[in-house]
């Protein structure tokens, strides 16, 4: 009888402990980007199988080894299991994002790993990055090169040898900032710090015209949209990283709390840095010092109305400019925009949002900083820009296709001075003030449309843009009007462009693009005055009446994936009208005593650029992979017959990686090789660049799933090299010199993401 009482007591543990391991959830799934529930998702975990309803809701039970399968055509199929499905239940809450299949030349820059995405697997992650200047990111791409004044601060970058205006900066599809130092020690990427960043979308060429006139690309910087969950959750990171060349602190971290019906965020980075030394052990000037904080926060007014705030204030100081006559002496920058989304879907009508932006920008230079002797004048400028306006777009989708209509307007204003103190000499004791913009202004609206279909077992994009561009100067100067009159423009630059990719089989893809953009000349291009702002001293001046230049360019890509291999090769021609360049002009004067004349605006009756990227990628066995990237552009001058400045040589990059230990474990090592660059425009002061090669290793650990940690050391063998976009020191016929061997260590800790 006893043995009888023991074993059903027995059973009833073990039944009631089975019991326990039972647990009933309910997750509603919902659309990343505009926070609309998943209908119609299916689900199995064991014998339970459904879909989700008309909230997107799922309800199961699960035990402790369970996993989650769901599946949707729109969102694909992924699975929760272990820790995963446990976070996901407690939040009641899961993003997921529309499969992306971009019809336009893309390539996407990830920053940060994304704790959302559907597996479980432990790969350790090196995409959180800490620079402190997102052209440093953006350099990882071949593609890419900076335009480098400065030894650590304000890379200008160059995309396929088009630069500043040329290339469209945007942040969240509308927002950008203007440089205020007329020498661009504070370019838009500057001002795009890395770690409030997701990620990065480089749309190649002149065919994304929703976000503005991409003239020969549109680099489109995306923060993480909010997130709402069913109970109060906060979340959070910190990053810190040290770097030896140059005695290279940084630290950033976020710290954010999210409940039903809002998502509130802070966050914070902070990087200085000392000189460095190059290869040849030669000190670079590159202090600097560079510090970020904002704020997002998300409301959920209803199902149909969402809200989006957001502020972010930068400031840079004592940043050392080598190559420039003067030094950074303080950058305040205000970032602020506001963000509604209405969500419709509707039969036609899916979605409206509309966004309103203001960016401001106080900027100080001087030559304080140099070590001038003898010392014959000091030199200030002090230099403000405002960059404000709105976007509204629409999206409409039926039969499988999507059109995006909407308009947008931008204001573009700058004003500044600079202070001449003469110290020595004929004129000391006379202090000169020359106007910088004289408080020039520049205002676009335009029109836009993208329509996306798919005919004949090719998937299309036609897109179009429309802007009215004015330019004016509120307060000329008299110097200035003796030259050009008449400084009140008004162009009307229309843009276009038709590009489809087709799926031969489910591994050979191709693509064609072909565009035609136009772009009216910037604040620099038609207001600056008497300004040394181009590659050699020369002193620039605007040319209010200069042309709107015109790029016909055509993109073509051929792509090749399978499960553990992948080729693609992007090709691009263009033909360029009216390109805006500058020439010297004897009948002007200088201004300072240390310029050997004056360049001014004008167009270029006709130019061409060509080239091609491509990368090779193979995963060796299940723990090993490499990677082969290149990139080339070649430029030219169709009169004469001389290259285009500015072009960055042949660029190859190999890199092979593993994934040890469960993938917890992740060393990796890269070299990369750059050809000499003989190509040059002498008429802009450009000399021949010697090829180098470097090779970087870094090491990473995934300690936990909450702490992670990263070491390396940049350029290995100590080379000593310099990037050919890289300007030379002021007074001297050296270039600036990249860092030699550096030592970098991150740490990285998270939680509730």
């Amino acid at each position: 009888m006893v043995s009888k009482l023991l074993a059903t007591a027995m059973w009833l543990v073990l039944a009631l402990s089975a019991w326990a391991q039972i647990n009933h959830a309910e997750i509603q799934i919902l659309d990343e980007t505009d926070k609309s529930p998943i209908i119609g998702v299916a689900y199995q975990i064991g014998e339970q199988q459904g879909i989700s309803d008309s909230d997107g809701r799922i309800y199961f039970q699960y035990g402790l080894n369970d996993e989650l399968q769901l599946s949707s055509l729109d969102y694909g199929n992924w699975s929760l299991a272990g820790e995963a499905l446990e976070y996901v239940v407690q939040n009641g809450v899961f993003y997921r994002r529309k499969l992306e299949f971009s019809i336009h030349p893309v390539t996407v820059v990830a920053l940060r790993r994304n704790v959302h995405a559907p597996h479980c697997s432990q790969e350790v992650e090196q995409n959180d990055r800490l620079e402190h200047d997102a052209a440093a990111v953006l350099n990882d791409i071949p593609s890419f090169n900076s335009i480098r004044k400065g030894g650590n601060y304000g890379f200008d970058v160059v995309f396929r040898g088009f630069k500043y205006e040329q290339l469209n900066i945007v942040l969240n599809g509308a927002q950008s900032a203007t440089a205020a130092c007329p020498n661009r020690m504070d370019p838009p990427t500057s001002q795009m710090a890395p770690n409030m960043m997701e990620r990065i979308d480089v749309l190649k060429g002149p065919h994304a015209l929703r976000f503005g006139t991409g003239f020969g690309g549109t680099i489109h910087f995306k923060t993480e949209s909010p997130r709402f969950a069913s109970k109060i959750a906060s979340y959070g990171r910190v990053n810190l990283g040290y770097e030896s060349n140059g005695n290279m602190p940084r630290g950033e971290a976020q710290l954010g709390l999210r409940g039903k019906w809002y998502d509130f965020a802070v966050f914070g980075s902070w990087s200085e840095g000392d000189d460095y030394r190059a290869g040849n052990g030669e000190l670079i000037p590159a202090d600097f010092s560079r510090l970020s904080i904002g704020s997002n926060l998300g409301l959920k007014l209803s199902a149909s109305h969402h809200l989006r705030f957001s502020a972010t204030h930068n400031k840079a100081k004592d940043a050392d400019f080598p190559a420039l006559s003067m030094d950074l002496r303080n950058d305040e920058t205000w970032m602020m925009h506001t963000r509604h989304d209405w969500i419709l879907s509707g039969k036609y009508l899916q979605s409206w949002n509309t966004t309103l932006y203001a960016s401001w920008v106080d900027h100080l230079m001087d030559n304080g900083l140099k070590s001038l002797d003898p010392r014959t004048l000091n030199a200030s400028t002090q230099a403000n820009t405002q960059n404000y306006g709105f976007r509204s777009e629409g999206v409409w989708q039926w039969a499988g296709n999507q059109l995006f209509t909407g308009i947008d307007f931008r204001t573009e204003t700058a004003s500044g001075s600079r202070v001449r103190d003469f110290l020595m000499g004929p004129m000391a004791g006379n202090t000169f003030i020359d106007p910088v913009w004289q408080d020039g202004r520049i205002q676009k609206s335009a029109a836009f449309f993208e329509y996306q279909l798919n005919r004949w077992s090719v998937d299309w994009v036609i897109s179009s843009r429309l802007e009215w561009n004015t330019g004016e100067l509120f307060d000329p100067s008299v110097e200035f009007l003796l030259v050009h009159p008449t400084h009140k423009v008004q162009d009307f630059n229309p843009s276009v462009s038709l590009g489809g990719v087709k799926s031969w089989t489910s591994q050979w893809k191709t693509g064609l693009w072909l565009g035609r953009a136009q772009r009216s000349g910037s604040l620099t291009e038609r207001y600056a005055h008497y300004l040394p702002v181009g590659q050699d001293p020369y002193e620039w001046l605007g040319n209010p009446e200069v042309l709107p230049e015109t790029n016909y360019q055509a993109d073509a890509q051929l792509a090749f994936t399978t499960e553990n291999f992948s080729f693609t090769i992007d090709l691009f021609a263009a033909y360029l009208q009216n390109y805006i360049s500058s020439q010297i002009d004897t009948a002007l004067s200088p201004r300072l005593p240390t310029s050997p004349g004056v360049r001014s605006v004008v167009n270029l009756d006709k130019a061409f650029k060509t080239g091609l990227e491509g990368s090779v990628a193979h995963q060796l066995a299940t723990s090993f992979s490499h990677q082969l990237q290149w990139a080339y552009t070649y430029a030219i001058d169709l009169k004469t017959q001389q290259p285009l400045p500015e072009i960055a040589p042949f660029d190859i990059r190999y890199q092979v990686k593993a994934f040890l230990f469960s993938e917890r474990f992740s060393p990796s090592i890269q070299f990369r090789y750059v050809a000499n660059q003989n190509r040059i425009a002498a008429d802009f002061g450009e000399t021949q660049t010697p090829a180098f090669f470097t090779i970087d290793l870094f090491l990473a650990y995934q300690w936990t799933d909450q702490l992670s940690i990263r070491f390396g050391v940049n350029n290995l063998l100590d080379e000593n090299y310099y990037e050919h976009l890289n300007r030379s020191v002021a007074a001297a016929t050296y270039p600036i010199f990249a860092p030699g061997r550096n030592f970098v260590l991150n740490l990285n800790y998270r939680f509730g993401q």
